[in-house]
């Protein structure tokens, strides 16, 4: 019987072995055309499914790269990184403050403010983005990036600030009091007591934000006007709009240059990102 058993159980393994393999194959599969089309011309990007390319062209990246505009590649990368990198920085930081002060201080007012931040969770964004546009105007900001810097600035991204409320809720305020007996005021406390314990909360926030921001296509279309300033997703649709004739294995190429950052960021974070997302919101 045992080894009957044994030998259900193996099967059973193997069979579900295949059945991952086949889906993340599936799954995959989008990812590595892309990667294959970069080596083909129009016709067998659009007559083919096959990965491997018959007669392979090796011009895709280094003409993508160089653009057919008057601008590169290379500026609108530079230009993603100027726009993500602030915004990602701001974000954590302002999630971080406003989610302390909502977890560790008594103030007036305290939960109706909370219930306000939660409630704007509910809000389309399409609803919003009207009266933005108006604010961000009147202010002087529209073609340029504090649309996105300044809200991550105010912690004005409220499905962060709830995340890291719970984390730190989850976080034993004996902590806090021991730190206070040894002589740390409240910023000390959180800078070298429970920020090293916050890491996979964070490092949640940063991959979320980072690849959030870097896809962003929407609100870069809405706010920023100039082509100097474009990031890849306008980039990448500027690359349509100003010839007839398409190179898409070009237009393919840089597309897989742009998704490299937030894979090797997903990567590098990938075992505190998990246990970020696995953690937050389920501590009593």
């Amino acid at each position: 019987m045992k080894n009957i058993f044994k030998s259900n159980a193996k099967a059973g393994r193997v069979v579900a072995y295949i059945f991952l393999i086949i889906l993340g194959y599936i799954m995959i599969y989008p990812l590595l055309w892309m990667v294959s089309a970069a080596f083909k011309n129009n016709q067998e990007i659009f007559g083919s499914l096959s990965l491997l390319p018959k007669q392979p062209v090796w011009d895709g990246f280094p003409q993508g790269w160089k653009g057919s505009g008057q601008y590169s590649f290379g500026t609108f990368l530079f230009n993603t990184f100027a726009l993500v990198l602030p915004t990602v920085f701001f974000t954590a930081a302002s999630s971080i403050l406003v989610a302390y002060g909502f977890s560790r201080f008594d103030f007036p007012f305290k939960k109706v403010l909370f219930s306000l931040m939660i409630a704007t969770l509910m809000l389309p964004a399409t609803v919003i983005i009207i009266p933005r546009y108006i604010f961000f105007k009147n202010l002087g900001w529209l073609d340029s990036y504090m649309p996105f810097i300044a809200p991550a600035f105010l912690g004005a991204f409220p499905f962060f600030n709830f995340m890291m409320v719970q984390f730190f809720r989850g976080i034993p305020k004996e902590l806090d009091e021991s730190a206070r007996i040894d002589g740390c005021g409240s910023f000390r406390t959180l800078v070298q007591i429970l920020l090293p314990l916050c890491k996979p909360a964070i490092f949640s926030v940063v991959v979320f934000q980072f690849v959030w921001t870097w896809n962003d296509f929407f609100n870069a279309l809405i706010y920023i006007s100039s082509v100097r300033k474009f990031p890849l997703a306008l980039g990448l649709r500027l690359s349509l709009d100003i010839s007839a004739n398409v190179n898409w294995n070009q237009i393919l190429a840089m597309s897989t240059v742009s998704i490299i950052p937030p894979v090797l960021l997903f990567f590098a974070a990938q075992q505190y990102f998990v246990e970020g997302i696995t953690t937050s919101g389920l501590k009593d």
